[in-house]
């Protein structure tokens, strides 16, 4: 009885990956519940507990009484002198467990308790999965598409799902069952049906993250990621600069061949990326951040935190970008507010005084 028991026991705490001892303690909180249930009157203030002996595997309940001079409370109490017959050495006050496990016990009450010890089960899973999770936002997981709901995608993360939101998706995906894909976790919150798992692949985070896995340079502190701008599916930028002047920031980050930057392009499904260097000048970081476009002359007023950038004629689509995307990347990048000119609109624009 025993073995098949712990057997039984000892697989439970596999599937639900809990400690085998905390099992039993699920158990014998079911038994006690159960108990109390069946054998104590409604409110009353008995103590419960149900031990579970460890090489045996039978089940005995215990109640616990305080050793008083005078009894007020059966259920709680006990003489002094019923107290001596029992146990001998105890003083008032002193607390005494008394066992009183009815017959058949442990047959009769572990099927009552069946529905508690699988609530207690429960829950501790939950307890297991949102700890484990909780401590992975800001960070990267990966799993696979499940299902959909609407425009709303479930990922499979193996012991439970993350809820990837029309907002944090990227048009490009495509994201169809089966697929596998790395995610963003953003939020990890709990609810009566257990952890609830928020994911992104449109947080700015998500491609910082993914630099720091590819690279081993970002993920040692040698090379530092300084800033990053994202529109998600099309274009990012990304700054960044060595501690070590030995150390080329944009050649760690781009890899032999390239085979680091394309690794994550490839799982940003062809989101372009440009990698800049960063610089602690404004007008060389400004002007490196408008890449590929070649600046002729930057200029900056500290005080609106502003910038005029010239650019060849040839050169300013290329600066401001389709749809203006180049131009917002880099006011995201730098954090100044920048307008772009061609030098011969520039020159235009410039008074000659007249004559007198």
């Amino acid at each position: 009885m025993k073995n098949e028991l712990f057997e039984a026991l000892g697989q439970i705490a596999r599937e639900k990956n809990l400690p085998f001892e905390q099992v039993l303690e699920f158990i014998e909180s079911g038994l006690a519940a159960a108990y109390r249930r069946d054998y104590v009157p409604l409110n009353s203030p008995a103590q419960i507990e149900v031990n579970l002996d460890r090489e045996t595997g039978e089940a005995a309940v215990f109640t616990k009484k305080t050793v008083v001079k005078k009894v007020e409370d059966e259920t709680i109490e006990i003489s002094l002198k019923e107290a001596k017959k029992l146990a001998g050495d105890v003083a008032e006050g002193d607390q005494l467990k008394l066992e009183v496990t009815p017959p058949e016990f442990g047959r009769i009450a572990a099927q009552s308790a069946k529905q508690v010890i699988a609530q207690r089960l429960r829950e501790a899973e939950r307890d297991l999965i949102y700890n484990e999770y909780a401590s992975k936002i800001n960070d990267i997981v990966t799993g696979i598409v499940h299902r959909y709901e609407g425009k709303n995608v479930f990922i499979d993360l193996g012991r439970t799902e993350a809820y990837l939101p029309p907002s944090e998706q990227v048009t490009r995906d495509h994201l169809r069952p089966g697929q596998r894909l790395k995610v963003y976790v953003m939020d990890v919150r709990r609810s009566s049906k257990g952890p609830q798992i928020f994911v992104s692949r449109a947080h700015p985070n998500f491609l910082k993250l993914m630099f720091q896995l590819e690279v081993p340079e970002i993920a040692s502190s040698v090379v530092e990621i300084k800033a990053t701008a994202r529109e998600p599916g099309y274009r990012s930028k990304i700054a960044v600069w060595s501690k070590d002047p030995r150390v080329d920031a944009i050649g760690a980050c781009v890899g032999s061949r390239g085979q680091r930057v394309q690794s994550i392009v490839d799982e940003l499904r062809g989101e372009k990326i440009d990698i800049i260097p960063w610089s602690d000048d404004p007008i060389q970081f400004i002007a490196k951040a408008l890449s590929p476009a070649r600046v002729s002359k930057v200029s900056v007023d500290e005080g609106t935190h502003s910038a005029l950038v010239l650019v060849p004629e040839q050169q300013l689509s290329l600066a401001i970008g389709r749809e203006g995307q180049n131009a917002r990347l880099a006011v995201k990048l730098t954090g100044w507010k920048i307008d772009i000119k061609s030098e011969s609109a520039q020159a235009q624009e410039v008074k000659v005084p007249n004559p007198s």
